[in-house]
């Protein structure tokens, strides 16, 4: 699933080829996405104006002058903006014509992604707000602390839960772990404020370094323009299971947990 690395990196390749544009027509495929899109946001959106592109989350925004559109890329979405004469792929479910011959295009071939329209800015905030967490940039630190201290769940299972802290999935929580000597299983209420510290600053870091590599390509992942990430390159953790650590050189293992695959390395992420 793309996470917040792939779906910054999305929103900056599209918003120059997005912002200002009008919606001049809607054309929907026969298959429904997880959030079916109905008839009444086609009226909604055309010959509105693009006012602009951004992220919370895992989610795209994109404003309208009035009312703004709410993407999800679910597992296997893709979302571009291409010449109107490109061949149309399979399981393009969306296309928005933007006039001067260019689509926005939205591809999903497992259907998880959705696109949904809001009336206001105000009603589409709500919606966001009661289900993420703040951002993990400038986290604050009581904040976080206080998250860890109140729950008895694996460190892993708190990362990946966009209530608490939005916008890390998988990847970057086997990585932000690594790069903090956590292990995924250690209690979150048992972390030590110097565990907890680093943690916060390791997925700063992480998804910083993540975005400058323009995300991570590992199964259909691209950008706005079609190009792959590079941080798939500069794993280490995620998806290495038996190879050696960067750092020990003792190999990566594997654990389920909170129904995930978690990859660290037994030496420098000690339960103890």
């Amino acid at each position: 699933m793309p996470e917040l690395p792939e779906v910054e990196t999305v929103v900056r390749s599209l918003r120059p080829g997005l912002t200002g544009r009008t919606i001049l027509g809607v054309r929907v495929g026969r298959k429904k996405l997880r959030v079916p899109w109905i008839g009444v946001w086609t009226r909604a959106v055309v010959n509105q104006r693009i006012a602009s592109v951004n992220r919370r989350g895992k989610w795209i925004i994109i404003e309208l002058d009035t009312g703004a559109l709410l993407g999800h890329l679910g597992m296997t979405g893709q979302l571009t903006v291409e010449a109107g004469d490109n061949k149309r792929c399979p399981h393009t479910h969306l296309i928005f014509d933007l006039g001067d011959e260019h689509r926005m295009r939205f591809r999903d071939e497992r259907r998880f992604g959705s696109f949904q329209h809001f009336p206001t800015l105000k009603e589409l905030n709500v919606y966001l707000d009661a289900r993420l967490g703040p951002e993990p940039f400038g986290l604050d630190p009581s904040y976080w602390r206080a998250a860890l201290s109140g729950s008895k769940r694996p460190i892993k299972a708190l990362l990946l839960d966009q209530s608490v802290i939005a916008g890390v999935g998988n990847i970057y929580a086997d990585e932000s772990l690594y790069a903090a000597r956590v292990h995924p299983a250690a209690l979150t209420h048992r972390l030590t404020a110097t565990q907890s510290t680093a943690l916060r600053k390791s997925v700063e870091k992480v998804l910083t370094h993540a975005i400058e590599r323009r995300g991570s390509s590992i199964r259909n992942y691209l950008d706005g323009t079609g190009e792959r990430g590079g941080y798939q390159n500069e794993f280490k953790a995620y998806g290495r299971t038996g190879e050696p650590c960067r750092r020990c050189r003792v190999a990566i293992e594997r654990v389920r947990l909170a129904g995930r695959s978690s990859h660290y390395c037994p030496q420098c992420q000690r339960t103890d």
